[in-house]
């Protein structure tokens, strides 16, 4: 066989390994954290998945692959309304703290002098701050969501980056995403797990560098 032959075959077999790697990047990936859960290897297995799973088991295969798609990268969305809710809850705070101080004020006066006026007050005074307190409750619940998801957000974005970022928030991009099904065997029993796996492709708009981050395992969830 020629070396011209030998050297054209070369490259089609590194161009088909190239393909390979980056249309099926879930088999590579996994093929790797099930290496390192034979092994017990739990610091390697950190480093692939957000919420590492490790269970026995003697084989697995891959029974379905999603097509991968993608959404826009929200933690700017979400970093702005992080902000514009702790700006109104800090206001509706006060609010609910004043409405506190006269609530107290009006029953000190009824327990003084329990007159039908005094009565009156301490009731509508009581009422405005029960009615404020609820709705500061569910604004703090409100803010405390957007801000865990923020985190949560910028925790996985970093994780696929493989970087320390501090102006990751102001990133724009794309999250790249797909579910993997597979199925474990162990000891003639067999399970599924549903897999998410995630990639995150950025780009800092203040210096317009791109940053393009690896494909990571987000969690395990067994069907």
């Amino acid at each position: 066989m020629s070396k011209k032959i030998l050297s054209y075959l070369g490259i089609m077999l590194l161009i088909f390994m190239i393909h390979s790697c980056t249309s099926h990047p879930e088999k590579a990936l996994l093929d790797r954290y099930f290496h390192a859960m034979s092994l017990n290897d739990l610091n390697t297995l950190s480093t692939m998945a957000i919420e590492p799973a490790d269970f026995e088991f003697d084989s697995w295969e891959i029974v379905s692959v999603t097509e991968e798609y993608t959404e826009p990268f929200k933690l700017t969305e979400l970093e702005n309304k992080e902000k514009e809710l702790k700006e109104k809850l800090d206001d509706h705070t006060i609010d609910t703290l004043n409405a506190r101080d006269e609530m107290d004020v009006a029953k000190f006066e009824m327990e003084r002098r329990r007159t039908r006026s005094n009565i009156n007050r301490f009731n509508e005074a009581e009422e405005k701050y029960n009615e404020l307190y609820e709705e500061n409750k569910a604004l703090r619940k409100e803010y405390n969501n957007i801000r865990d998801a923020a985190d949560r957000e910028e925790e996985i974005a970093l994780f696929s980056l493989g970087g320390d970022f501090p102006q990751v928030r102001q990133f724009q991009g794309e999250v790249h995403k797909k579910e993997v099904e597979i199925k474990v065997h162990n000891n003639g029993d067999e399970t599924n797990y549903k897999i998410y796996m995630r990639r995150y492709m950025l780009e800092n708009p203040a210096t317009n560098i791109s940053h393009d981050g690896r494909w990571i395992i987000l969690r395990f969830e067994k069907n």
